[in-house]
């Protein structure tokens, strides 16, 4: 969903994770570490193996960093330490760059692995289910009572 104002390319497949809503009102950003490209909207299985903490134009906007669990060249991967430096160097310098010619700013603030991931989905999962976006969503479908959880 986003055009480039550059020629940076993503290092990663990049997309979202639905049903989740991050600080910044958007759903949880993802990257999908996998041998092939992905096409728009296609749901990939993944695991989550760390996360990048940073700040854009003021903002928190956390992206989790997952492997395509179905990829046998990524999925024995449980951990974000198990990567080779130079690829998160990769992502790091993609996010610093990505925003320049639009004159915003960009904070890298630290990699952490999956049980930071993991705390950082479920908050926007639970963001998420308490939003009117859910809300609206569940309304238009004719859901009488969008509180009630059949699997709680």
């Amino acid at each position: 969903d986003r055009v480039l104002y550059s020629s940076v390319m993503y290092p990663a497949n990049y997309g979202f994770m639905p049903r989740t809503l991050g600080d910044d009102d958007d759903p949880l950003d993802v990257l999908v570490l996998m041998q092939e490209p992905v096409i728009p909207l296609a749901l990939v299985r993944c695991r989550a193996i760390g996360l990048m903490r940073m700040v854009d134009n003021g903002d928190d906007d956390e992206k989790i960093i997952t492997v395509c669990i179905d990829d046998p060249e990524y999925r024995h991967y449980t951990h974000i330490d198990q990567l080779a430096q130079h690829r998160l160097n990769e992502v790091r310098r993609f996010f610093l760059d990505y925003k320049t010619l639009e004159n915003k700013a960009v904070e890298i603030e630290k990699f952490e692995g999956p049980e930071a991931a993991k705390a950082v989905i479920l908050e926007c999962i639970a963001r998420y289910d308490a939003s009117e976006i859910r809300h609206a969503f569940l309304t238009r479908r004719g859901v009488r009572y969008p509180d009630h959880n059949p699997l709680k």
